[in-house]
This record gives C-alpha cells, structure tokens and sequence, in this order.
C-alpha cells in the first residue's frame, strides 16, 4: 500500500510541474517584444508611429536621468554607511585588542610580509591562588635565557635580546615584523637590553596581561561607562572626569578639591615628559595595578612574580643591612622601593630619589605623608616574607619599558 501512495504521488508531483511549464510557455508566447511591434507598424506605414518613438525615446532618457541620480545618491549613502561601519569596525577591533591584552594598531598588521602576533590567553585564578607560597632567601634560583629567539626559534648567539622579567630572548627583527618594535624605537631597545636596568619584552611590559576575564571585564565596562575611547590619549580634564565618575560610582560621592589635586599629581606622574597628555598604555597599566590592588590578596601577587623578579627581591633585602634576626625596619622597607624602579633613576633626577617624590599612592600607604607615620610604625620589624608580600605590587609596577610611574592608586 505504500508503495502504490508513493507512486502516486510522484505522479501528481509530475502533473504539476508540466502545467507549470506550460503555463510559462504559453506566457512567453503570447508576450511580444515592444522593440519589434515597433518595427512591424514602422513597415506598415502608420502615421503615429514616430511621435509614439520619439515620446519612447523621451521616457528612455528620463528614466536613464532618474537611475544615474537614483545610482548617485545610492553611492552617496553607500559611501557613508561604509565610512559609519569602517568607523564601527576601528572601534570594535580597539575594544577587542583591549580585551585580548594587544597594544598594536590594525593598520600594523594588515601588512602582508608581517609574522603573526601570538595569541594571547588571559591567566584562570587556582584554588590555592590566596595561600602563601614558601620563597627561600638564601637560596638564588637564577634562571637562564632561553637560547632561540622566541618569535622564529632561532639561535644567532649575540644578536638575541634578553628580556629583564622572563626567561625569553628575541631578534630585534623578529619584534619588529610582529609589529610590536617600532624602527625609531630600535636602537633604544638595543642599549637597553644589555644595560644594567634592562628592558621588558612584549609579555611583561603589558600589565594588563595580568588581568583574568573576569577582571578585565569590570574595567572594560568602567571605561564605556566613561565613555572612554581604548588606545586614545587622555588630557588633565578627562583624567579627572574619569576620577570623577569612578568616586561617584564605588563611594557615590564627588572627589573633593584635596582629591582633584591628587588627581593631577597623579597625572603629573604619568607624564613625565609633560606632553599634556598621558599615553594609553600608560592610563591602563595604571588602571590595572589598581585592579590587581583591589581583587587580588598579596599572596597572589606574589605568584605573578616571576624568578627574575625574585631574585631581584632577595639581592635587594641581603643589601639592606640585617639585625641578627634576619629582619628589617619598615621605614628601610620603604626605602627599598625606590630599587624597582631604576628606570626612573635613570631617565629623571638621580639614583637618590624616593618612591615618595611621585605621592602618596592611597591613604593606608607607606608613601603618604611623614606625619601619618609614626616613630612606632617606623621601627616596626618586618621579615622576608612580609617584605616580598607588600613589595610585590610595586615590583609588578615596575615592569614596563615607559618611564611614567603607573603605581599611583585612586583614592
């Protein structure tokens, strides 16, 4: 029985489209094309044929005028909505560079002859993030450099350039196919890989790599709050309006005249070469050390240290004159801080100038004023792993390359 159902429906599937096609045929037929019916009563000699061509001829040209300005206007609003969706895609692309942890610009890597910038992934907080993790002081781990460049992962002995945070080494060419070393910029990155403070690669110079999903989307959706534009440079007068919307959001209150004045100080610091602005990189490896600050307990970040980083730590602790307990002052701890950022030393004032000359960093910190400290708080003993715990932000801040100081927290 199904088979016969399925048999006759074929068939009346097949009756239907020949009447279909028929149907199509006989309309062919009995349409006539008017270029022809004009020829045919041409031939046949009737007067009115001439002006009912030239009204034709007319309606032709008109219609052509209307398609030409109709095509016209076509292009036009073509042309803006494609300049409205370039301008979209730009945005879109910063915001995804933004939330990827990347710093180049697109037109940078649209080029054909460049390599392939690696693919980031945001770091996932362990269970065990917040437990304190056992550094030794006597025992130095000093790691070494990797021997292939770690972009082509090739080896050419001298002209490979150590990182001063990792263990990853590159060619000058390779970071500049990347697109991540620009040509004015080479020569500076030369001298400094093989100086005393040396130079940060890609990975450690952007702080914001530090950041998980999570974090990174918090600050993502305080700057669109803001309506702050990623990689755009940011005056005095947006600094503060940013200040300000961030004060009225967490404590829901406006900054008062002594906290505008910080914020200034802040920008100050952040442009060291008084430009008028501060540079992008600058204003969000700021905001990151702000968030690491906020979510992240010390043990954590003493995790993100890294065994360069480390050993840094513990050359600068044996340097500072121990008392037969192996411990130090608090106020020889604060003046440890300077030694993160030799950079600063070197490109400013001099070797002698104190984490404090850039101000305060928030109200409980060790860098606000003399007269909050007390004689007591001063004298008060720390040990190794109390000093590597509360050094640990401030040697986080002192990785990147730029010379403006990032670890000035908001009130």
């Amino acid at each position: 029985m199904g088979v016969l159902m399925s048999k006759k429906q074929q068939v009346e599937k097949v009756q239907k489209c020949t009447a279909v096609v028929s149907a199509f045929q006989a309309g062919i037929k009995d349409r006539h094309p008017p270029a022809k019916q004009a020829d045919t009563e041409a031939e046949e000699g009737n007067g009115p044929t001439k002006p009912m061509a030239n009204a034709d001829e007319k309606t032709t040209e008109e219609e052509k005028k209307e398609e030409a300005n109709n095509s016209a206007c076509a292009s036009t609003s073509q042309q803006g909505s494609a300049s409205s969706r370039v301008e979209c895609k730009v945005n879109q692309e910063a915001w995804s560079r933004l939330r990827d942890g990347k710093g180049v610009e697109p037109e940078d890597l649209d080029k054909s002859h460049q390599l392939t910038p690696p693919a980031y992934v945001r770091p996932k907080r362990e269970a065990d993030d917040d437990q304190p993790i056992e550094v030794e002081l006597e025992k130095k781990e000093q790691p070494p450099s990797d021997e292939m460049c770690d972009v082509c992962e090739v080896w050419t002995a001298d002209d490979l350039y150590p990182c001063r945070i990792c263990t990853r080494v590159f060619h000058d060419g390779c970071l500049r196919e990347l697109g991540y070393l620009r040509a004015e910029a080479l020569q500076e990155m030369r001298d400094a890989a093989h100086d005393v403070v040396g130079w940060s690669c890609y990975y450690c110079d952007n702080l914001n790599l530090l950041l998980t999903e999570e974090e990174m989307y918090s600050l993502m959706e305080t700057f669109k709050q803001c309506k702050i534009i990623p990689e755009s440079c940011l005056v005095s007068d947006e600094l503060l309006q940013y200040r300000h919307f961030v004060s009225k959001q967490q404590f829901d209150k406006d900054l008062t005249d002594e906290q505008e004045e910080e914020v200034m100080a802040q920008f100050a610091a952040l442009d060291p070469e008084k430009k008028g602005h501060i540079e992008w990189s600058d204003f969000l490896y700021f905001e990151t050390l702000a968030v690491l600050r906020k979510f992240r307990t010390e043990n954590s970040m003493v995790r993100l240290l890294t065994a360069k980083e480390r050993d840094n730590a513990r050359s600068v602790f044996l340097s500072l004159g121990l008392d037969k307990d192996g411990m130090i002052t608090r106020a020889e701890w604060r003046q440890a801080q300077q030694s993160w950022f030799q950079k600063l030393n070197k490109d400013t004032q001099s070797c002698n100038v104190s984490i404090s000359h850039v101000g305060p960093i928030c109200e409980s910190s060790p860098a606000s004023s003399g007269s909050e400290r007390s004689k007591t708080d001063e004298n008060r003993l720390m040990t190794w792993a109390d000093f590597l715990k509360e050094s640990a932000i401030y040697i986080l801040a002192a990785r990147p390359n730029s010379s403006a100081m990032h670890i000035r927290l908001p009130l």
